[in-house]
């Protein structure tokens, strides 16, 4: 493989950007799909989801790899969904590039901003797509100014509409000067290069110059030949608004409409002319375990291997189907890795290179590279793949806290056992869904992002699983913490089949600040020189204590354990002994530590017609929240508010009866709080 003629791409969007379609068209036009995959229009808040329940290899398989001119593109797909946020962070992790698709209606809409800010995080260079011009009040240039007000972003046309609405004809490429037209009796993929129409030259012209200008300050050399009236080569465009791209100083911008069939095939050269290879990225780090320290990766296929897990899809035939993205020397078929985390060794039966609609057998996978890995057991999200010798480690993903559960029961025993399977196999594909037995009343609690999140999974299971079972209504995932700081030792003392155990803990506990989780402490003058089978057997209690509670068993969260005297007696200790003793102590010092039930508090954020703000704010507030901030935009006005979710179920149905069905909302986790009203009345 030759990486310079890769690309890791993801397509990243709001939910009804068109986000789907445009993929479908990039893989009918690169030949991976010989029809394109019928999308209700790009329109249907459910798009995306149907695909992750027919869970059809089509683009709903976490990477797709098709060809172009040359070039491979791997495309990893990123939902749409404020409550799939999860998918989008674990595949901006492994991308080189991304395309933003913004609709020409509803221009940077709340999830875009959500998206664009985890694309930040992750320094992925992008380019962008206004897509629907072919709809009514579509405005190419009023996204363009949305860009720039909200992300602060450069937004630089490379080809700007002919006409908009039902007028949008094609697109002028500001690069060759060219007015372009996409053949609609065979799906637009006869592109022809035309003539600019007459009225269409002045503003052709300017365009071309605010091109050329924006690039010039990024090239003395195109500045120079700019001031000598010499004309400037196109691939010197192309080469410096690339580095500007790679560098995240400019954002090449096309114009278009995917479900008209109409400036796609620009947007896939657009990715291949300005997004880069794995190499032109900077390098990634990582921990070398052996001394802790960090270590710079470089794309050296000659090196050791090294690759992440970015996602886990379980094949009911293959089983674990473990996506990887190959940072540095090659993996292959056949050999042993090292899961660097879990110290553990597994056997790579097959490798796979997943296409559209189908998948092919690959003997290895290189550095820059995207495949799937088959035999793996015991990989999960996140998990570092690597040799023996090379002990590097490749941050962990860090994935949101589930903030809302439903009970769920199976209907028969034979049932039972199913629903478990089932569970397991879900929450090895998805980090942010967890579930667990309540020990008191034998329930299943079932936890995730939000409704439609848990709505989605509840579908798999009756649905496509085929399991019968029963499901309650939706309930908050509260969390535990404590107000003050409070310390205390306790001892466990038996005598277990003769022999005695004994050991001692004394912890200290600290209310840390808001989203700060939990922390763990154990200095090495407090350790001594116990054995590290004790140390580990005290952090297990503590972790077993985070994760049952301190009154109420929910999990805790912003607290700080400090374990400051450990009674170490050589000939009575046992890690039995230890593990009791410091979850013992922890629920003794929690108990005098202020415990206090903590609940989510979410970000809410509404598109609203005018005339209705007064009405939403009012229902808002009359639920318990509180407005940040309002704006206003030419379609409707966007109301930024926080809320706790206990106050927020069922808001859909009361938003679309305020606003005669006209609003529509997201909603996400943002930070724990203390319960102002304690729901299980102490």
């Amino acid at each position: 493989m030759d990486e310079k003629t890769t690309r890791n791409i993801g397509i990243m969007a709001h939910i009804d950007a068109g986000k789907t379609t445009t993929t479908e068209r990039i893989l009918y036009y690169t030949g991976e799909n010989h029809r394109i995959g019928e999308v209700d229009n790009g329109e249907a808040t459910m798009d995306f989801l149907q695909q992750e329940q027919d869970r059809g290899i089509t683009i709903a398989s976490a990477a797709t790899t098709c060809f172009w001119k040359g070039y491979q593109i791997n495309i990893i797909d990123t939902p749409g969904h404020v409550d799939f946020t999860a998918e989008v962070e674990r595949s901006l992790r492994v991308l080189d590039g991304g395309i933003v698709v913004f609709s020409a209606v509803g221009g940077v809409e709340p999830q875009t901003e959500t998206v664009w800010r985890q694309a930040e995080t992750y320094k992925v260079p992008r380019i962008g797509f206004v897509n629907k011009m072919d709809r009514m009040g579509a405005d190419f240039y009023d996204v363009l100014s949305q860009i720039k007000a909200k992300f602060g972003a450069n937004p630089i046309p490379v080809n700007i509409p002919v006409g908009s609405e039902s007028g949008f004809s094609g697109v002028i490429d500001l690069l060759s000067m060219q007015y372009l037209t996409f053949d609609q009796s065979d799906d637009g993929k006869t592109m022809r290069e035309n003539p600019i129409p007459a009225d269409m030259q002045e503003e052709a012209d300017e365009w071309r110059e605010k091109l050329i200008d924006s690039v010039s300050s990024f090239s003395d050399e195109i500045m120079e030949l700019y001031f000598d009236g010499k004309d400037i080569p196109v691939e010197l465009i192309k080469k410096t608004l690339k580095k500007a791209t790679i560098e995240r100083q400019a954002l090449p911008m096309f114009a278009g409409s995917s479900l008209k069939d109409m400036g796609v095939q620009p947007l896939i050269d657009g990715v291949i002319d300005f997004l880069p290879s794995p190499s032109e990225v900077p390098p990634i780090t990582g921990i070398n375990m052996k001394n802790e320290k960090e270590v710079e990766i470089t794309h050296d296929p000659s090196k050791p291997p090294l690759a992440l897990v970015f996602k886990i899809h379980v094949d009911p035939q293959m089983g674990p189907m473990d996506y990887v993205r190959v940072y540095q020397g090659t993996i292959k078929k056949g050999q042993m890795v090292m899961n660097v985390g879990k110290h553990k060794k597994e056997r790579v039966a097959r490798i796979l290179r997943m296409h559209a609609d189908r998948s092919e057998d690959m003997s290895s996978i290189e550095a820059g590279d995207i495949g799937v890995i088959v035999g793996m057991k015991e990989a999960q999200t996140g998990d570092t793949l690597s040799n023996e010798a090379s002990q590097i480690l490749l941050e962990k993903m860090h994935f949101p806290t589930p903030v809302i559960s439903i009970a769920i029961e199976a209907g028969t025993a034979d049932d039972q056992v199913k629903l478990k399977n089932a569970l397991a196999v879900l929450a090895q594909e998805d980090p942010t869904f967890t579930f667990k037995e309540d020990d008191q009343t034998g329930q299943l609690l079932i936890s995730g992002m939000g409704e439609l999140h848990l709505d989605v999974i509840v579908t798999t299971l009756t649905k496509e699983m085929k399991i019968n079972a029963r499901v309650g209504k939706p309930q908050v995932s509260y969390r535990e913490s404590i107000a003050k700081e409070a310390t205390g030792s306790e001892s466990f003392d038996k005598v277990i089949a003769g022999k005695e155990n004994h050991a001692g803990v004394t912890l200290r506990l600290c209310p840390l600040p808001q989203g700060s989780g939990v922390k763990y402490l154990c200095s090495a003058k407090v350790r001594g020189g116990m054995p590290d089978e004790f140390y580990q057997a005290i952090q297990r209690g503590i972790e077993g204590a985070f994760s049952s509670g301190i009154r109420y068993g929910y999990a805790c969260t912003d607290m700080q354990v400090e374990v400051t005297g450990i009674d170490y007696d050589e000939l009575r200790a046992s890690d039995f002994a230890f593990e009791a003793a410091a979850s013992m102590c922890f629920d003794k010092v929690a108990a005098q530590a202020e415990p206090q039930l903590m609940e989510p508090m979410m970000k809410v954020t509404v598109i609203v017609p005018t005339q209705y703000v007064g009405d939403v704010i009012s229902s808002l507030t009359s639920r318990g929240g509180l407005v940040s901030s309002m704006e206003s935009h030419a379609s409707a006005d966007q109301i930024n508010a926080q809320a706790p979710l206990s106050k927020m179920f069922g808001y859909s149905t009361a938003l679309r009866s305020a606003t005669q069905g006209r609003g529509s909302f997201s909603m996400e986790f943002d930070h724990y709080v203390p319960c102002q009203v304690n729901p299980f009345g102490a």
